[in-house]
C-alpha cells in the first residue's frame, strides 16, 4: 500500500533543507528523500553573501552561523565562507527527526489524479500532494518536467579545504590569482581553516583525473602560477583525500525562461532549477532564496486548508508554486547569466582580454558580484 504524503522533497542538500525548514516553520510537516546514507558534504564550503544571511534568518538559524565564521571584507555586505558540513547539519537539526528519509532514490515519477506517484529504488511507492524536486544538476525531477541536463561550459572546478591546527594568518578576506587559462582563489572560513579553489578551462570532463585525488594535486601544483609562498602553502599543504573536482555546467538562461519551473503541483529548486558557474558565488546562496520563497508560497496556498476538497488543494498548490515560479524565474536567469559572463570574461586568455580584465573591467565585475549578493528574498510570511 503506497503511503500518502503532504509535500515530498527530493534531496536533503541546501535547496531541500531550507524549504523543509521554512515549511516547518510555517507548521507544515514535509519528507525529505535523501539516495544519499548520510547529508552529502561534498564541495567543502561556499561563499554567503547578504542575500543568503537574509534568507538564513528567515528560518531562523543565521545567529546560530555567525558565530562559527568569519566575517570578511566586503564594502559593507555581510560575507562568510560557510562549511557546507556545519550549514547542512544545523538544517537538519532543526527538523523533527522523521523529516529525512535516507537511501531513497526516485526512480520514476506518474500522474494519478490530483497526486503524483514517486517510485524509489527499493520498489516503494509514495503518493504526493506536492513533488519538489532539490535533487541537483542531474535532477529526476527537473527531467520529469522537462529540462534537459545542464550544459558543460568548457572549465572545471577543483576544491579543497585545509586545516591549521594552530590557526593561520590570513587576512579575512578573498584572494583571487588569475593565470593562463586558469583562476585560483582562498577564503578563510574561521581562524583554523581555509576553503580554496581552482578553475582551469578543459575540453573533456577529467574522469581520469576526477578518479584519483593525488593527480589532482600534482595538475593543481604545476598550473598555479605565480603566487604569494603562504597562499601556495595553502594547496600544498591540502591532503590528498580533500581535493574534489568537478566539471561547471549551467542551465542555459533561455531554458529557465521558457522552461517549466513548476508544472500542476510539482516544481524544482536549487540546482535543479538554476545550475550556473560558482563566478559569482551565489549557487548555494540561490539555493537559500528557493527555500524561503517556496516554503512561503507554498505555506499561503496551504493556509487554512481544513475542510478543503482535494480539487480545491490541488488548485491553491498549483496556484502557489505559480508564484513562486513568478518571483524566481528572472532572478534565475539574472544569476545565470551573470556567473557565466563574469566567469567566461575573468578565465579568458590572451594580450587583449587580459588588458580589459585587469584594467577596464576589474570594477565592473567586482560591482556584479555585489550587486547580486544586494537581493532580499523576504521573510517566511507574506504579511
Amino acid at each position: 500500500m503506497e503511503a500518502v504524503e503532504d509535500i515530498v522533497i527530493v534531496g536533503a542538500g541546501i535547496a531541500g533543507l531550507t524549504t523543509a525548514l521554512g515549511l516547518h516553520r510555517r507548521g507544515i510537516r514535509s519528507l525529505v528523500l535523501e539516495s544519499s546514507d548520510g547529508l552529502r558534504t561534498t564541495g567543502f564550503a561556499f561563499t554567503t553573501w547578504t542575500n543568503a544571511w537574509r534568507a538564513l534568518d528567515a528560518v531562523g538559524i543565521g545567529k546560530s552561523l555567525r558565530p562559527l565564521h568569519n566575517q570578511l571584507f566586503g564594502r559593507g555586505h555581510e560575507i562568510r565562507c560557510v562549511q557546507r558540513r556545519t550549514l547542512l547539519e544545523t538544517l537538519a537539526n532543526e527538523l523533527p527527526s522523521s523529516t529525512i528519509r535516507y537511501s531513497s532514490k526516485v526512480v520514476s515519477i506518474e500522474e494519478s489524479g490530483y497526486l503524483k506517484l514517486v517510485h524509489l529504488s527499493d520498489g516503494s511507492i509514495l503518493k504526493a500532494k506536492v513533488l519538489i524536486g532539490c535533487d541537483g544538476v542531474n535532477s529526476a525531477v527537473a527531467k520529469w518536467l522537462g529540462f534537459k541536463k545542464p550544459a558543460f561550459v568548457g572549465r572545471s572546478a577543483i576544491r579543497g579545504c585545509v586545516y591549521y591546527k594552530h590557526g593561520h594568518s590570513f587576512e579575512p578576506k578573498f584572494s583571487q590569482y588569475i593565470g593562463e587559462g586558469v583562476r585560483s582563489g582562498v577564503i578563510p572560513c574561521d581562524d583554523k581553516s581555509i576553503y580554496w579553489f581552482f578553475t582551469f578551462s578543459s575540453s573533456s570532463k577529467n574522469e581520469e583525473m576526477e578518479e584519483s585525488p593525488a593527480k589532482m594535486k600534482q595538475f593543481v601544483l604545476s598550473k598555479l602560477g605565480k603566487m604569494p609562498d603562504n597562499v601556495r602553502a595553502v594547496f600544498e599543504k591540502t591532503e590528498v583525500d580533500n581535493f574534489i573536482l568537478s566539471p561547471l555546467r549551467f542551465r542555459p538562461p533561455w531554458d529557465i525562461l521558457w522552461g517549466n519551473i513548476s508544472k500542476t503541483n510539482v516544481c524544482v529548486a536549487g540546482d535543479a532549477f538554476h545550475p550556473m558557474t560558482p563566478d559569482v558565488g551565489q549557487g548555494g546562496c540561490a539555493a537559500l532564496e528557493d527555500g524561503v520563497v517556496l516554503a512561503r508560497c507554498l505555506g499561503e496556498a496551504l493556509r487554512d486548508k481544513q475542510g478543503m476538497s482535494s480539487e480545491e488543494e490541488y488548485k491553491r498548490i498549483e496556484k502557489g508554486l505559480r508564484s513562486y515560479t513568478k518571483e524566481r524565474r528572472w532572478r534565475a536567469v539574472e544569476l545565470v547569466s551573470t556567473a557565466y559572463m563574469v566567469g567566461y570574461i575573468e578565465q579568458s586568455n590572451g594580450r587583449v582580454w587580459n588588458f580589459l580584465r585587469d584594467k577596464v573591467l576589474a570594477s565592473f565585475l567586482a560591482g556584479q558580484r555585489f550587486k547580486m549578493a544586494s537581493y532580499d528574498c523576504g521573510k517566511l510570511s507574506a504579511s
